[in-house]
């Protein structure tokens, strides 16, 4: 097989199989082996493991497993075994990775939702996974017991915010982490196909799914991270991504803590707080959505007569492909920082793609060459042929970063996962001579708002229970801003008035933020193709055409 790989591309025309140009990956060998060992047993100079960049408060990295192994024991004595689901619902906290770590460690299942989900958003996902327990905080402690009136539940954050009284408090974080590790603790055999996460990707064709990733794909997203960093032990990374995504939970949550980084967490992005904990901590890495990094090239001047941040090396981008005019336009503002992007799913675990220096991010448009240990190919949609280099098709992507399935969902899961292990990603794509991808559209629609995933299919559903509309389709439209927001085409029903503010305030009061629709155009027909599929490219020209 190796003399028939080209070492320009990868591409190996007998099985039309593209080979990652990439280190190869040091896989464990050791089954019996979950995550969180895995990153705590590794050898690092670092010592302090978090900063909350709010209240200076430290946890070093001595204090970070004392604290994980004092949660898991109480866990344990609170009957949570391997295979157990427990809930975390928080913004980004430096106790966010303890509870996960602990959870992970005793081989039961961590599954988070993003704090800004509505009440039925969370009491769908709690009725599908099925936790036994709930982690979350003060504030958001009257959305849990509303979406979950009989779970119990942990809270964390109570020396910022006293607990309140309510019967179905079980403990606080506070108490757990204070717990004596028992020497008798018997410990489950955890192994590395055990699952560890479930974490909700956004459904394109209705509601999301749960992605069940393993200990192995955990363990080799780790050794991915921390090859592409490269990472001294004295790095500082930021943390403004959401650690309830799969980028920010295996990333920075826990990835990042098996090189000795520092980790200052920002429980939401602002960007005075981003740039002035740059700064106060002089962090060298800072991970991104590309609306961020416009925002920092256009404000450049300002940024840099009020903040000092030279100690910035590298950027990270993800969720969207940088153009040639923000890359030399960041570049020019800031010499000295390296912008490195990347291309991931919660399917991949967050892997698939990056660029690892300015070099590379300078093939344009580029999602990178394929990471450590992945394989692609190129496919048909159409055929189900698989296509050599320049060739577009569905991206179809094979590794030990690939998901164990969708949770309690065999249909879903045959449909993504083949029987060789190819994960269909849904995005069309390219692959160039020198083995570079290059994402031409999705295959699934989604609309990308502030790096946020928005299912168009869900706020049709929802427009459709309107009683004066018809129909209505929801496509991504451009914005300098957020990337993309979701605008509505909507049919009225005969004799109605309905007005723009109506459906958008309709839709406000039934989702998230970031899913609200921020534009309307009334329309006599949605175009569909013959099999009733509606024709979002159309649109999308009606929409853009006046742009």
């Amino acid at each position: 097989m190796e003399e028939q790989i080209d070492p320009r591309s990868g591409f190996c025309p007998s099985n039309s199989v593209f080979y990652s140009k990439r280190k190869p990956l040091p896989l464990s060998p050791n089954n019996a082996l979950d995550v969180t060992t895995f990153i705590s047993s590794r050898a690092h100079r670092g010592t302090t493991a978090f900063i909350d960049a709010a209240t200076g408060r430290h946890l070093s990295y001595s204090q970070l497993w004392r604290a994980v192994e004092g949660v898991a024991g109480s866990l344990w004595d609170m009957g949570i075994r391997k295979g157990n689901v427990v809930l975390l619902l928080s913004p980004n906290s430096i106790d966010f990775p303890v509870v996960c770590l602990a959870i992970m460690s005793l081989g039961a299942v961590i599954t988070t939702t993003n704090p800004l989900n509505t009440t039925q958003e969370i009491a769908k996902q709690i009725a599908d996974s099925k936790p036994l327990l709930a982690f979350t905080t003060p504030l958001l402690l009257p959305k849990l017991t509303k979406a979950a009136p009989s779970l119990p539940i942990i809270l964390m954050d109570t020396t910022a915010h006293p607990p309140l009284p309510h019967p179905k408090i079980v403990a606080t974080l506070h108490e757990m982490a204070k717990k004596e590790p028992r020497a008798e603790r018997v410990r489950e055999r955890v192994e590395q196909d055990d699952t560890a996460t479930l974490l909700y990707s956004s459904g394109t064709t209705g509601p999301s799914k749960g992605v069940l990733s393993s200990h192995r794909n955990l363990i080799a997203m780790v050794q991915i991270v921390l090859g592409r960093f490269h990472v001294e032990d004295n790095e500082t990374f930021i943390c403004t991504v959401p650690m309830f995504h799969i980028y920010g939970l295996v990333a920075f949550a826990t990835g990042l803590l098996a090189s000795g980084s520092t980790i200052v967490v920002l429980s939401k992005f602002e960007m005075h707080d981003m740039l002035s904990s740059i700064q106060r901590f002089r962090a060298t890495y800072l991970p991104l959505v590309p609306p961020i990094l416009v925002a920092m090239l256009n404000n450049a001047d300002a940024i840099k007569g009020k903040y000092d941040i030279r100690s910035l090396h590298s950027v990270l981008s993800g969720g969207a492909p940088l153009s040639k005019e923000v890359i030399e336009g960041f570049v020019d503002k800031y010499p000295n920082v390296t912008i490195l992007q990347g291309y991931g799913l919660t399917e991949s675990t967050g892997v698939g793609a990056s660029t690892d220096s300015l070099e590379e991010s300078r093939r344009y448009g580029t999602a990178g060459l394929l990471s450590p240990a992945t394989q692609a190919m190129i496919v048909d949609p159409d055929s189900g042929r698989s296509l050599p280099v320049n060739s577009t098709g569905e991206l179809w992507l094979r590794g030990p970063t690939i998901m164990k399935g969708y949770f309690n969902n065999e249909e879903a899961t045959t449909s993504t996962l083949d029987s060789k292990g190819w994960l269909r990603t849904g995005d069309v794509c390219y692959i160039d001579n020198d083995g570079f991808i290059f994402i031409v559209d999705r295959l699934k629609e989604l609309i990308k708002y502030k790096g946020y995933q928005v299912p168009p299919a869900e706020l049709e559903a929802l427009l459709l229970t309107h009683p004066a509309i018809s129909d209505a389709a929801v496509i991504p439209y451009p914005d300098k801003e957020v990337g993309q927001f979701p605008m509505a085409y909507v049919v009225r029903k005969d004799g109605s008035s309905l007005s723009e503010s109506q459906v958008m305030d309709f839709v406000a009061g039934q989702v998230a933020p970031y899913k609200r629709i921020r534009k309307v155009a009334f329309i006599s027909s949605v175009p569909k193709n013959p099999s009733g599929k509606i024709l979002r490219k159309d649109l999308i020209k009606l929409a853009t055409s006046k742009l």
